[in-house]
């Protein structure tokens, strides 16, 4: 991700302590409990905000082998569609921790998850989200089990 940004940030709960050998700023949620990626993605928007950032993209940490042109191609889908908000999508669905998403929608954002909703497309279709295409659902593979890493050795 790091070419592909002008800064990175990791977003987790618990003690950062663990990420110190990242070198990376760790956001945690800012909502109580657990709100879902939604909250994730606020924690961003805030501290890039404060940054004075227009956006953010974000991508999930067990994902590794998204595309080398992952911010580019949210961008361009965003800008093909006037609309500030981006999503990846291969021929299996929506992969919509993989997105673009403007810092002047998070207090809308922080109300949405203060009211009780979790789901993120329904969140970004609320805000006309355009769909960025990427051909290949092997790009978006993700990491949770010895099997799945096992499986990655094999793609890598």
């Amino acid at each position: 991700m790091e070419p592909q940004v002008a800064g990175l940030a990791l977003n987790a709960n618990g003690d950062p302590a663990r990420f110190a050998d990242l070198n990376l700023p760790v956001l945690p949620d800012s909502i109580p409990g657990f709100a879902g990626p939604l909250s994730g993605v606020l924690a961003g928007l805030d501290w890039a905000a404060n940054k004075g950032a227009t956006h953010i993209v974000t991508a999930a940490a067990d994902t590794p082998f998204f595309p080398c042109d992952l911010v580019p191609q949210l961008l361009q889908a965003a800008e093909a569609t006037d609309t500030d908000i981006a999503l990846a999508r291969t021929p299996d669905g929506r992969h919509p921790t993989f997105g673009l998403w403007p810092t002047v929608l998070r207090d809308d954002l922080r109300a949405t998850l203060n009211d009780g909703l979790r789901k993120v497309v329904l969140w970004t279709d609320k805000h006309g989200g355009a769909t960025a295409h990427f051909p290949d659902d092997a790009a978006f593979f993700n990491v949770n089990t010895p099997d799945d890493l096992a499986q990655a050795g094999t793609m890598l």
